[in-house]
């Protein structure tokens, strides 16, 4: 399947201003928004975090299955699909990340 059909699967995220990722020792490494041009990562990396409790390396490769066609490109582009590269670091590295939902009500800083 596509991305785009792959993201119709997801839960909903308009509930989600964003998702705060963090390492094992509890710095801030990145945040995803909801806004355009993340909000498909946003879905990604939230549907993970439920399924795994945290972006695992097992969660890493089930993202890069949800990517689909963007992962090629993003093997060939580094750094243009920054979300995606993050994955391929995780998956490579054994790292995890935490993840911290910021609810549209919540402040993000």
């Amino acid at each position: 399947m596509s991305f785009a059909d792959n993201l119709k699967q997801l839960p909903k995220v308009s509930h989600l201003a964003a998702l705060q990722l963090f390492d094992r020792e509890g710095r801030l490494v990145a945040t995803i928004e909801n806004k355009p041009g993340q909000a498909g990562s946003l879905a990604v990396y939230n549907h993970l975090a439920q399924l795994y409790g945290a972006i695992t390396p097992e969660a890493a490769k089930k993202g890069l299955e949800l990517y689909a066609e963007h992962v090629e490109e993003a093997r060939a582009h580094p750094g243009k699909h920054p979300n995606i590269d993050r994955l391929f670091h995780l998956l490579a590295e054994g790292r995890l990340l935490r993840v911290k939902q910021v609810f549209v009500t919540d402040d993000v800083a």
